[in-house]
């Protein structure tokens, strides 16, 4: 994976929390808890749309319960 290197301005509690966290072991560095940080918003996001989907076929399902398809039909 090819990265790139940027700038980013943070509260300065948002950093003394990071670097508490960094002290805890949680995180390596502070690259690495940011990294991890946006990539636990992007499994979030993932999960909301799935949960939409989900939410959408149940309603669906109520509303025309004929074109549910059995789960042991194979």
């Amino acid at each position: 994976m090819t990265t790139t290197q940027v700038q980013v301005r943070l509260p300065k509690d948002a950093v003394d929390r990071i670097d508490e966290w960094i002290d805890q072991g949680k995180f390596t560095s502070r690259s690495d808890a940011i990294k991890t940080i946006l990539a636990v918003y992007e499994e979030r996001e993932l999960t909301r749309k799935f949960y939409n989907l989900l939410e959408e076929r149940s309603k669906e399902a109520r509303e025309k319960p004929s074109i549910l398809i059995p789960l042991d039909r194979t």
